[in-house]
């Protein structure tokens, strides 16, 4: 827990939130509608990718299946986890299916590694199986309406999520013994919910993971009106409850809170991307109700990742390469534009010093 005086420090950095939680309410008023929520965007038919293979590992919630596509070229050395959204399906992950970035990622000779599954869990190790008033799940059924699957089963109910250990001790030491994946200095980045959980795993496991990517993340979860717009949108992706996760202020909570965390970050020396769009339509983003939903859970994902940065510039971190974009929603268009920015500036940059580093030899 944090010293009265830590605390008062959160407190005051919290304050400017006051006025800007109104978007949150915004957003989670729109959500029980069936909405897209946090890390959906729009609809999709899966693409899947024959040049990826299943990797299923035993874990503490059973034999969990990752999909894994191989670098270019062979290597072993560079690896990067690529995280779902709030909605992460149960048969392909959401990169996979909406976007080409893993395959683009893996031309240019990066190993990708595609969890499978974890619908809202925040890749987190939860409290207990979620369930509501002391209900066991499974004993209604799964409508798809959201908030009405709260007592059906499914992943997370009838066991208690564990993907924090899942991702940091099962699949890593798997991908280690079983394919030659370096289980050190690897890369993680994600959306939305994704995106602070790739946070999370830098902030506590920097052996593992040394450089963190967030887009559209929520990066300042114990701010006024967060809780209950994370409440309301776990409850319309699959009808999970947040209480089973963490309870408000207890140490998991702040453990998955990235404002919280911040300081580790800094201290590590994570590379870190962080973007977060505008929260304006793009030319693609068509008038629809899933563009309005999208604008205002950007808006809010904007202010969280505004609130993050100055948080890190309080603390001196200058780890951070921030990204905002003057159009974007919160959708698979503008994640996949992100990625795209995110790989080229780091290749331009490596390039950059390569050729650095060869003028110093006097190399041809």
């Amino acid at each position: 827990m944090h010293s009265a005086r830590g605390r008062r420090g959160l407190d005051r950095s919290r304050g400017s939130w006051l006025r800007r939680s109104a978007v949150g309410i915004a957003a989670a008023m729109l959500l029980p509608f069936g909405a897209t929520v946090m890390g959906t965007g729009a609809t999709a038919s899966a693409a899947f990718n024959p040049a990826a293979f299943d990797f299923w590992v035993d874990s503490g919630m059973g034999p969990i299946k990752s999909r894994v596509l191989r670098a270019a070229d062979g290597n072993t050395n560079r690896v990067v986890y690529v995280l779902d959204g709030l909605r992460a399906p149960e048969n392909l992950n959401g990169w996979e299916i909406e976007t080409n970035i893993p395959e683009v990622l893996a031309r240019q000779n990066i190993n990708v590694v595609m969890p499978v599954g974890g619908m809202s869990s925040f890749y987190a190790d939860w409290n207990a199986p979620s369930e509501f008033f002391g209900v066991p799940a499974g004993s209604g059924s799964s409508t798809g309406s959201g908030g009405l699957d709260g007592f059906a089963g499914g992943p997370g109910k009838s066991y208690r999520y564990q993907w924090e250990t899942f991702l940091t001790n099962n699949l890593r030491w798997a991908l280690r013994d079983r394919l030659g994946f370096n289980p050190n200095r690897n890369g993680a980045f994600g959306l939305s919910m994704g995106g602070s959980a790739a946070l999370t795993l830098a902030a506590y496991h920097p052996d593992q993971f040394s450089f963190a990517g967030s887009f559209s993340g929520y990066l300042n979860n114990s701010a006024p009106g967060m809780r209950e717009a994370i409440r309301v949108a776990m409850m319309d992706a699959g009808g999970y409850n947040v209480d089973s996760m963490a309870p408000p202020w207890g140490p998991q909570w702040l453990h998955m809170d990235p404002f919280v965390f911040a300081p580790n970050l800094v201290r590590n020396g994570t590379r870190l991307w962080i973007a977060a769009a505008s929260g304006l339509p793009s030319a693609t983003d068509g008038p629809s109700f899933n563009t309005l939903n999208g604008m205002e859970l950007e808006a809010l994902a904007l202010a969280n990742t505004r609130a993050f940065q100055v948080r890190m510039a309080t603390l001196g971190g200058g780890n951070a390469v921030y990204s905002f974009p003057p159009y974007g929603i919160h959708a698979w268009n503008n994640w996949s534009d992100e990625a795209l920015r995110m790989r080229w500036l780091s290749l331009s940059r490596t390039r950059s010093r390569s050729r650095a580093g060869c003028m110093a030899r006097r190399c041809g």
